[in-house]
């Protein structure tokens, strides 16, 4: 019988002849064995490991697929923030991305930037976390700063490594990449759903992004889902890549699947003769692409370049033009907004554009309508903007029936009967009865939605026949409802009645930025509304504040600071706001913040940027001190720029702070700057 040592030391060669075979046949296409032969050596560390479960690790291939089906998926924390990007749709709109992005670089004007071209895989990006060379995590995007946790289901994906192939691996690597199913597979899955009655997948994409939520890992390796790697982060002190290619090849090496079809280009011009070849030839690839990712090429010029709230500014999507199809106009009609905007809606014979079946489209404003001279029964090209936007693209009048009637928005509110308003100067048409029922609803389901106050068990549904009922009239009346009343509704139970009850309760615990944007404001997003709520942590705070004040915040521009004080002066909406706080709402933040809104936050008002690695504070702390103390952390470097907080190893963002004159503080001085809260 072997020795323990002898079986630790075939279990290791096990799994890494297992990988490295893996690695060949599914990322290089160059088997380098037999299957009988890989089969072999698979049933052999199979059975070592079961018979001495000490010698399992999680870089074995066994643990691809395995283990019982997860109850549900954690919430996790991104260690680097997943950004969307930013769009183009044709070269003129490149060409003045390019422009911009040189003003910002403080480029001459001639200056060609070196870019690197990627085709946009049409899949579901993925964050995976390596510790010492081993898949520890893998996350979804979400909603870019915490993504849901689905390494199991991850480690079915035979492309991406369980095991970095670097002899010195550093103390951990964050990868980012795209999961997707081929088409030829995606063809496979739906003939065999279609044979077992099953419903069918709308396209690939969508049932990657199911497959991945997916709670049994076992399902989702049998819809064998691929990857292609794109990014990488690293800590500050590796020796890592200089440039965009130069991560691409070090992917490669790290044993990571990688677009073949990337380019280095010179310039606007460069990146569109690559997007004009590559939108001829991407129908003969075996999986969707739906546009071209441009990524300006040296990182250390990307992190000059910075971010804006939502995207870096040192990459874009150039998208492909819209497939477009024909349709039958069935009807129109008129939608209100929570806002009371009315906007016209088309409805026409459901036809198949990029993957999904299509049936109905916004037509925006009467402006738009009135463009395309819309009648009842006309033949209407319909595309998707963007690939996912429905719109309608123009209207065929030879094959108009004869006698048909010419559409308009109507005068008046579909849902109240008030007389629809359109403001001088203004492209919408409005419902200006804050009591019509359209906008109630709108404004209840923003109210109670994930991102707002977070109400389960508060549908739509449910949201209608309270509304119609008249049992609430206003956001305030929610928190009036009582078990009672709700249980007697139609599909609502005692039970549910009391979960809603607990819900409402537990909503009033949200934070005072949560609430800020739950009003649905026009203009106040959610990133606004921690903008806004971390230098006024207060309603009267922001209730008194000037536009002056609040133009100098950053990311608050004219168009948001006028929404908002509009919002705060109507009776209204003041009404509301006492109602609110009459019933114990969040209408300020919490110890912290009310020490701000007093004045005494150190850092109120003021915008800070952390580089480098400080000695004693990480990243994460030193941002919750700064928030603590009502300061503003932001990813990159302006004339707005209060402090940059310069640890070692500190880069561009440090040089664009000496370059406008931006005080640079280190640690210490940070700690002197909060002391000064007490």
């Amino acid at each position: 019988m072997a020795s323990t040592a002898q079986q630790q030391l075939r279990a290791a060669e096990l799994r890494q002849l297992l990988n490295r075979a893996a690695h060949a046949y599914y990322v290089l296409d160059a088997p380098e064995f037999e299957d009988a032969v890989y089969d072999r050596l698979y049933r052999e560390l199979l059975e070592l490991e079961q018979q001495h479960p000490e010698l399992l690790s999680a870089d074995s291939p066994t643990q691809r697929v395995g283990g019982p089906p997860a109850e549900g998926f954690t919430s996790v924390e991104h260690r680097i923030g997943m950004l969307s990007l930013d769009n183009a749709f044709n070269a003129e709109e490149l060409q003045a991305w390019d422009g911009r992005l040189g003003r910002q670089l403080e480029d001459s004007p001639e200056h060609q930037r070196d870019y690197v071209c990627e085709l946009k895989i049409d899949g579901n990006a993925l964050a995976l976390s390596y510790a010492d060379g081993v898949l520890v995590r893998a996350a979804t995007r979400g909603d870019g700063s915490r993504g849901e946790e689905i390494t199991a289901n991850v480690r079915t994906i035979q492309a991406v490594p369980l095991r970095l192939q670097l002899e010195q691996p550093p103390a951990w690597v964050e990868v980012r990449g795209e999961a997707f199913i081929p088409d030829g597979t995606f063809e496979a899955i739906n003939a065999e759903r279609q044979q077992r009655g099953e419903a069918l997948f709308a396209n690939p994409r969508n049932a990657c992004a199911g497959t991945l939520r997916q709670l049994d890992p076992k399902v989702v390796a049998a819809r064998r889902l691929d990857f292609f790697a794109y990014t990488v982060h690293l800590p500050a002190d590796a020796d890592g890549p200089k440039s965009q290619w130069e991560a691409l090849q070090w992917l490669e090496t790290a044993g990571f699947r990688v677009n073949p079809h990337r380019e280095r280009a010179s310039g606007a011009n460069g990146v569109v003769a690559f997007y004009d070849r590559w939108e001829q030839q991407r129908h003969q690839l075996p999986y969707a692409t739906d546009g071209v990712v441009v990524k300006l090429d040296a990182l250390e010029r990307q992190q000059l370049a910075g971010f804006t709230q939502k995207a870096p500014r040192w990459a874009i999507a150039l998208k492909y033009a819209a497939e477009e199809a024909p349709s039958r106009l069935l009807r129109l009609v008129a939608q209100v907004g929570r806002t009371g905007v009315v906007t016209p809606v088309a409805e026409f014979e459901a036809v198949p554009l990029a993957g999904t079946s299509v049936s109905r489209a916004t037509l925006h404003n009467a402006d738009r309508l009135e463009e395309l001279d819309l009648h009842s029964g006309d033949t209407i090209v319909v595309r998707k903007a963007g690939e996912i936007i429905p719109e309608v693209l123009r209207v065929l009048p030879e094959l108009r029936p004869e006698g048909a009637e010419r559409l308009e928005l109507p005068s008046h509110c579909p849902e109240c009967g008030s007389l629809l308003v359109r403001e001088s100067g203004e492209a919408a048409t409005r419902c200006v009865n804050s009591s019509c029922p359209a906008i109630l609803r709108g404004a209840l389901r923003h109210w109670v939605s994930r991102q707002a106050m977070d109400v389960d068990g508060l549908g739509g549904k449910l949201i209608e026949q309270l509304v119609d009922r008249g049992l609430v009239r206003s956001i305030a009346d929610l928190y009036r409802l009582d078990a009672a009343l709700l249980a007697s509704l139609e599909r609502m139970g005692e039970q549910s009645a009391s979960n809603l009850i607990e819900a409402l309760a537990a909503s009033r615990q949200r934070p005072w930025h949560r609430l800020l944007f739950a009003l649905g404001i026009h203009h106040i997003g959610s990133v606004n509304a921690k903008t806004l709520a971390a230098a006024f942590p207060s309603w009267e705070a922001l209730q008194g504040a000037s536009e002056e004040a609040l133009n100098e915040l950053y990311g608050i521009g004219p168009e948001i600071s006028q929404s908002m004080q509009q919002w705060c002066s109507t009776e209204a909406n003041q009404n509301l706001m006492a109602e609110l706080a009459a019933l114990d709402l969040p209408l300020a933040s919490d110890d912290n913040g009310a020490d701000a809104a007093a004045g005494t936050g150190a850092l109120t008002g003021q915008t800070l940027v952390l580089t480098g690695t400080l000695p004693n504070l990480s990243r994460v702390q030193a941002q919750a001190m700064i928030e603590a103390a009502g300061g503003k952390v932001t990813g990159s470097v302006s004339k707005k720029t209060n402090y940059v907080v310069a640890g070692s190893e500190a880069g561009s963002k440090l040089q664009k702070a000496e370059k406008l004159g931006v005080a640079v503080i280190d640690e210490e001085e940070l700690k002197r700057l909060l002391q000064q809260a007490g």
